[in-house]
């Protein structure tokens, strides 16, 4: 019995040493083929985030069981899912160059609207086509200029990192209707 277990203990200890190397080795190959050039790109669009009318492109999806906050287009607590179109200038008949899915959460409780995004802009057209940039960010709608952080993407932005400035070019402050401009610098491979 003593020579049974003391061979199953041989067994094992030797076992666990040939997995350790093995494990390694293929760690340690799988990194060293990875080296892209990095590229920096710079975009500009403008989304629509439309709240009214028959076919809006922000809907709200979830609110908070509390009536505090009710008085604003976007009162603190409300997720929206969006599908925005995205265009090549403020004019609604621009040319729609891609869309942006996603949410925003309005996550202030003070007089300063803010919002928390995250949503996948894709492209449809252009060189960019089948390509998406993701942003997750806060942004605080009220100041004039503000910043998102792009935090990856898909397609030719495999990858991304980078930032977008967004200004509000119009704005219902009734309807909560708004066109933004975006300026997006993006770091991909």
């Amino acid at each position: 019995m003593e020579n049974k277990i003391a061979t199953l203990v041989v067994l094992a200890v030797f076992l666990c040493g040939v997995t350790i190397p093995v494990r390694s080795e293929y760690h340690s190959e799988s990194s060293q083929g990875f080296h892209l050039k990095e590229k920096v790109t710079h975009l500009h669009f403008y989304l629509f985030d439309i709240l009214s009318g028959k076919i809006p492109t922000a809907v709200e999806v979830a609110h908070p069981n509390i009536t505090i906050g009710a008085k604003s287009a976007t009162p603190f607590g409300h997720v929206y899912a969006i599908d925005d179109p995205l265009r090549e200038g403020p004019d609604a008949n621009s040319k729609v160059i891609g869309n942006a899915q996603g949410l925003y959460l309005s996550s202030s409780q003070g007089d300063k609207l803010t919002l928390v995004l995250y949503a996948d802009f894709g492209f449809t057209t252009g060189k960019f086509s089948g390509s998406s940039i993701s942003v997750f960010s806060r942004n605080p709608v009220t100041e004039p200029k503000r910043e998102v952080a792009v935090v990856g993407g898909r397609g030719k932005f495999r990858m991304a990192r980078g930032y977008a400035e967004i200004k509000t070019h119009s704005l219902n402050t009734t309807s909560g209707d708004a066109v933004l401009e975006y300026r997006v610098t993006v770091v991909h491979y």
